[in-house]
């Protein structure tokens, strides 16, 4: 009789409450497969540190300290180094790890490489007209999406641990000439590079990548967390935070999953963990901070997480990641990778402090 009043009076039925134990549980357990079956990826590559990023994510909400003491343990043995590539975006994620460490034990030796690294970036910054994707080293710039992932929330927390706003005006400048060259205005989604312009699904759809996209918002998240808000460019990252959160709920599947391609699943039929676990982050956290609302979204992230939950396999090893590639692909369900137990992690984070009141992100030092 309650939820007839309630639907007659225009009102939805409330979502009951989120079992955060039985969140943690599944955490944890893939969590621990992955600590118990390390990547065999260079410790300071880009997929490790995504992996890195869901762990600091899991350590914040378990209070759990094997997490962070496993993420400070590869810390010192990587000696807060970089990747290798000074400019390229994949070898700057480890540093959001880094930066997370250094918030909690303040150690200027934990961020000092990665600070003489960036110093380095803006006193020699690399130049091209264009970000055309097919230019020799164009990937020493942000030229294609994924790199709104990897690089914009690296500077923007190594300016929140140092205050030098030159970190800062990096990522913003930087992330909207990247938007500026890849976003479509038209679907609301990034393409993954120059070179998927012209191209086209089966179906005649344009091809957008699901992780590619799925990068975006995550790295979108990542970035309003610590923006201030009276930043002058903080409407626009909001605004396009919300387009793109509009676009891709209506890609949802009916398992609560996304499929490689957004606009043609029906060609890439098996449900994709990685991608989905990037937008169940990103979709949770602009409900948990007030840009999204609650009544439209809340239903399809909790359908996402069960879709999630319903890829980990007994032993605990999440499933149905895409491995490592540039656009949709078919590939073999068991397939598992580091990133997407990243994107996971991220996933259960934002899940977990479903219920609570909105929380605004982080905007002072």
């Amino acid at each position: 009789m309650a939820a007839s009043i309630l639907l007659l009076s225009g009102c939805r039925t409330p979502e009951p409450g989120v079992d955060r134990d039985a969140v943690l549980q599944k955490m944890k357990q893939v969590a621990d497969w992955q600590l118990a079956n390390p990547s065999g990826h260079r410790p300071t590559d880009w997929t490790q540190g995504a992996g890195y990023a869901g762990f600091m994510a899991l350590a914040q909400v378990s209070g759990d300290p094997r997490y962070l003491r496993a993420m400070i343990e590869r810390g010192e043995a990587n000696g807060w180094k970089l990747g290798p590539r000074r400019y390229h975006a994949d070898d700057h994620c480890v540093g959001q790890m880094y930066c997370e460490v250094y918030f909690l034990k303040r150690d200027p030796r934990i961020i000092a490489p990665m600070r003489e690294q960036f110093d380095a970036i803006l006193a020699a910054p690399r130049e091209f007209p264009t970000l055309e994707f097919r230019q020799r080293n164009v990937t020493d710039l942000w030229s294609w999406c994924d790199a709104l992932f990897m690089g914009p929330p690296a500077w923007v927390r190594l300016w929140k641990a140092t205050g030098d706003p030159r970190y800062l005006d990096f990522a913003v400048t930087n992330w909207w000439r990247t938007s500026d060259y890849l976003y479509d205005p038209e679907e609301h989604l990034y393409f993954r590079d120059s070179t998927y312009f012209n191209r086209r699904e089966v179906n005649g759809r344009k091809v957008f990548w699901s992780r590619g996209n799925g990068w975006v918002m995550a790295g979108l998240a990542r970035v309003l967390q610590y923006l201030p808000e009276d930043h002058p460019a903080r409407p626009r990252f909001e605004q396009q935070f919300k387009e793109m959160a509009n676009r891709v709920r209506l890609c949802q599947q009916e398992d609560g999953l996304w499929r490689s391609s957004l606009l043609d699943p029906a060609s890439y039929p098996l449900k994709e963990t990685s991608g989905s676990g990037f937008f169940t982050y990103a979709l949770a956290w602009g409900i948990n901070n007030g840009l999204l609302p609650r009544a439209e979204f809340e239903p399809a992230v909790r359908k996402a997480w069960e879709g999630l939950v319903s890829c980990i396999a007994d032993d605990g090893r999440l499933t149905h990641v895409q491995p490592i590639g540039a656009d949709p692909r078919r590939f073999d369900a068991d397939a598992t990778e580091v990133y997407g137990v990243g994107a996971f992690l991220l996933a259960g984070s934002e899940i977990y402090r479903l219920g609570t009141p909105p929380r605004r992100a982080r905007s002072t030092r």
